[in-house]
C-alpha cells in the first residue's frame, strides 16, 4: 500500500506541474483567459484518461501512477469523465445523466458558496 501511495504522489506531482506549465504557457501566449488553459487541460486529460483506461487495465503500478496520479494531478475532470462513461456504457444512462448534472451543478454551487463565505470572512 505504501508503494502505491508513493506512485500516486509522484504521479500527482508530475501532473500538477504539467498543469501549471500548460496554464502558464497558455496565459503568456493568449492572455489572461482561464478558459484557454482549463478547457484544453480538461479535454486532453479526459482523452488521455480514455486511452489509459483501455491500455493500462489492471496493470500495476501504471494505473495509480499514470491514471490516478499524473492525470488526476493534471485534471480531476478526466476521472469524472471516465466515471460518467462507465455508468453510461454499463447501461445506467439515467444514473450517468444524473451524475453529470449533479457534478456540474453542485461543483459550481460549491465554488460559488466557497467564494461567498471566503469574501464574507475577509470582510
Amino acid at each position: 500500500m505504501l508503494l502505491t501511495l508513493i506512485y500516486v504522489a509522484v504521479g500527482g506531482a508530475i501532473g500538477a506541474v504539467a498543469r501549471f506549465l500548460f496554464g502558464y504557457t497558455s496565459v503568456r501566449a493568449f492572455g489572461e483567459s482561464y478558459l484557454l488553459a482549463t478547457l484544453p487541460i480538461n479535454v486532453v486529460g479526459s482523452f488521455l484518461m480514455g486511452i489509459a483506461f483501455v491500455a493500462l487495465a489492471g496493470r500495476e503500478p501504471w494505473v495509480p501512477l499514470l491514471m490516478i496520479g499524473v492525470l488526476g494531478g493534471f485534471t480531476t475532470f478526466s476521472s469524472f469523465s471516465l466515471e460518467a462513461l462507465k455508468l453510461y456504457s454499463s447501461g445506467q444512462v439515467g444514473t450517468a445523466a444524473l451524475y453529470v448534472v449533479l457534478s456540474v451543478v453542485l461543483s459550481l454551487a460549491g465554488v460559488a458558496l466557497g467564494v461567498f463565505i471566503a469574501r464574507g470572512l475577509a470582510g
